[in-house]
């Protein structure tokens, strides 16, 4: 049965909420912003306040269930970050305000960029960027500044390799690059052999992810950044599987020169929806110059009578302003507070259980499910959701068939470089209760693949829509559900 909508839940007279009558006279209203009739629903309070309810259960979440979608690290947001974001010095300051009056603020951002510079071994920080495709665009935008600074405008071109995250040929090619692929080796590293011919003068850079989107450590990460070093290109670091490395190893100490970071991700702030998320980006002292203007700085050393002052400073080389004011500060006061409620041995740990519970998953869904490679891997890892007797069956079927177990499926079709993906991410923030309950219901639909097919193909059963034709809904956009009748 069909939910009505709010218009049908209409009632001529029914209303919600009673203005106290006027002590000031009325303004006159300009007649060309008049009508004589608006349609707007008549409800009462209670009625809105079921509908937006029921609208909202219909929404899956990380609060209402598994969330195990692979590069998205879809982690629980603790209600503490919440608390915090919604204090009311936080709350009520405006970035126009003058810096004496905003010290409070400029300090929570100081000590974040303080902190992920610690936490990635990098020597300077933006928190501009709005997200982590935005992060990558100045971190691209940031390479392309520093070849330029140097009178060396032939190097053109980006590698990006086949295991890297999606976004990072758009955003070379953004930049003003040429991107040219990296194959993956039998083990799901960077191919050697391919990334030393491709080095050559026109070499901008490269974009690894690391850990890869297969959830793979590479293990020649070394080799792989002196070669481009060698070649007078720099290495850009896609941050968005940081939540593998928390206090076990840090980017910058590999050798990377930018890397961007996901506080949507990692640090456990809100993530889809379209935001708001954030994606710092830090770079290596010999780029400090080229970050963003402004960053939060000291612009005052303490004295005995006094505290610093915080402001704003301007890199010399800086690309420009790439957000309005300073980014999103709600979200970098959520990631502050997520550092510092879990501290170094926190941070270590989120790492250490998120790769746990990934090697947990992979170990016991290969025994039903294609393992592409199989080596350990880290935070996540890719299955193949397809088997040769289990003809017709595909990883969407898989994926829809989750959903009638009450779970959010996996990433699917990606990465390209494995055949009908599934792509898992556990994270840190599940219990082996959850995984065992995920892991059965995944090796339940290997067997109805097999023995009842149409279970699969015909999936989901128990969702308020079922299957939608997702290429026909992506072209076909249908943006309002109801029209008052004519």
């Amino acid at each position: 049965m069909t939910e009505p909508t709010v218009y049908e839940l209409s009632s001529p007279g029914r209303v919600g909420i009673e203005y106290a009558h006027l002590d000031v006279p009325p303004s006159e209203l300009p007649d060309a912003f008049m009508r004589e009739e608006l349609p707007l629903p008549e409800l009462s309070e209670l009625d809105v306040v079921r509908h937006f309810t029921h609208l909202s259960q219909l929404n899956y979440s990380i609060d209402g269930g598994f969330y195990p979608l692979g590069s998205c690290t879809m982690k629980y947001n603790p209600r503490i970050n919440e608390v915090t974001a919604r204090m009311p010095g936080f709350l009520k300051v405006h970035p126009l305000q003058p810096i004496e009056t905003v010290q409070g603020s400029l300090v929570v951002m100081y000590l974040l960029q303080e902190t992920l510079k610690e936490i990635t071994g990098f020597s300077a920080i933006t928190l501009q960027p709005a997200a982590g495709a935005h992060g990558e665009l100045v971190g691209s935008l940031i390479m392309r500044a520093y070849h330029r600074s140097r009178g060396d405008m032939k190097r053109t071109k980006v590698l990006v390799p086949d295991s890297a995250h999606g976004t990072n040929p758009a955003t070379s090619s953004m930049a003003g690059f040429t991107p040219v692929n990296v194959p993956s080796d039998a083990r799901g590293n960077v191919d050697i052999e391919k990334l030393r011919e491709l080095c050559d003068d026109t070499l901008a850079g490269l974009m690894l992810t690391n850990p890869n989107t297969l959830g793979l450590f590479d293990e020649h990460v070394l080799e792989v950044i002196d070669i481009v070093h060698q070649a007078g290109g720099l290495v850009y670091g896609d941050g968005a599987n940081l939540n593998a490395l928390l206090g076990v190893t840090r980017p910058g100490d590999l050798g990377f020169d930018i890397m961007h970071i996901n506080l949507h991700k990692t640090f456990s702030t809100p993530h889809g929806g379209g935001g708001p998320g954030s994606g710092p980006v830090a770079v290596a002292a010999h780029l400090a110059d080229f970050l963003p203007d402004p960053v939060v700085g000291i612009l005052e050393e303490a004295t005995d009578e006094l505290p610093p002052l915080y402001g704003f400073v301007h890199p010399p080389q800086s690309i420009g302003r790439i957000k309005s004011f300073h980014g999103h500060f709600g979200i970098i006061v959520r990631a502050l507070t997520y550092i510092m409620m879990q501290g170094p041995e926190g941070l270590r740990a989120v790492a250490e259980h998120a790769v746990l519970n990934a090697n947990y998953l992979m170990e016991l869904l290969k025994q039903d499910y294609t393992l592409p490679y199989d080596r350990d891997c880290m935070h996540e890892f890719v299955l193949e959701g397809v088997w040769p007797d289990a003809e017709g069956v595909h990883a969407l079927d898989v994926a829809k068939r989750l959903m009638d177990y009450g779970m959010h499926p996996p990433t699917n079709y990606f990465p390209l470089i494995v055949n009908e993906a599934l792509m898992i991410e556990p994270t840190e923030t599940e219990s082996k209760q959850t995984l065992d309950v995920f892991v059965d219901a995944m090796k339940k639909i290997a067997k109805e693949a097999h023995e009842q097919p149409e279970l699969l193909h015909e999936a989901p059963h128990n969702t308020p829509i079922g299957r939608l034709d997702e290429v026909k809904a992506a072209k076909d956009l249908v943006l309002c559900c109801w029209r008052p009748e004519e």
